[in-house]
């Protein structure tokens, strides 16, 4: 598939800015939008890949600005567990085609609105009650997998450092540094698996300042920018991609 093209590169950089904002200020929950939607115009598998190295360097470029800001005890109870969980998503992917992919991450980002509209109607309560290390296990678990498939482990993570009673910065704090580690254990996995190619490492080079410069607006805007604003944009986006997404697969 030829990369290098003004349809690729109109979805990838607005994609990517939005991915550098959301990890570098809003928490790692709608950062793999941007892996959704750049699943509408490449192969799944193509979008991972080509997401993969940009979401580590956001990771880097986010972890001085929040360092030793985290939780540890509740980062190791989630990176714990999102190593079977990882391990299952390379099984999952091994095992399956680009449909069954684009089906998964199009339910994941239509669910993971859902589950937000459910949180905020108060269907569903968070961070009223502390979680113990058990539900932080699972979370993992959902987190490896969902990461790995997605590049969407951030509802899982965020299900349990909600009920943390973590502070705005040490909440966002913890998120980088999980997804710094889990993207790093993944990176191998892809390789091996030859998710990553010489033509979408390319491509990551040349994408790489819209990666910074997303994580800088993001940075900046975690002080600045009501996170209501932020989320709605994202939600309405995600509801968009993850219809056409099912749509495509099902098709």
């Amino acid at each position: 598939m030829e990369l290098f093209t003004p349809s690729v590169f109109a979805v990838a950089i607005p994609a990517v800015i939005f991915a550098g904002i959301s990890k570098g200020g809003f928490g790692s929950g709608v950062a793999f939008a941007s892996a959704s939607i750049l699943a509408i115009v490449l192969d799944p598998g193509i979008a991972l890949g080509l997401m993969l190295p940009l979401l580590m360097l956001i990771d880097v470029a986010s972890l001085p600005a929040y360092w030793r800001k985290w939780d540890w005890a509740a980062a190791r109870v989630l990176l714990i567990g999102s190593i079977p969980g990882t391990i299952l998503g390379a099984l999952f992917y091994a095992w399956t085609d680009p449909d069954a992919i684009r089906l998964l991450i199009g339910l994941v980002a239509l669910l993971f609105v859902a589950w937000q509209m459910a949180q905020a109607t108060g269907l569903v309560r968070l961070g009223e009650t502390k979680f113990g290390p058990g539900v932080g296990l699972v979370s993992g678990v959902v987190l490896g997998f969902t990461s790995f498939v997605s590049h969407a482990g951030g509802p899982a993570a965020s299900v349990y450092l909600l009920g943390q009673k973590l502070g705005k910065t040490a909440f966002q704090s913890t998120t980088v540094l999980i997804f710094w580690a889990v993207n790093l254990s993944k990176s191998g996995i892809y390789a091996g698996m030859g998710i990553f190619t010489w033509e979408t490492l390319k491509l990551d080079l040349v994408l790489i300042p819209f990666a910074l410069l997303g994580t800088w607006l993001g940075v900046k805007a975690h002080h600045m920018v009501p996170e209501r604003l932020f989320f709605g944009i994202a939600y309405v986006a995600l509801t968009l991609t993850g219809a056409k997404l099912v749509f495509d697969a099902l098709t």
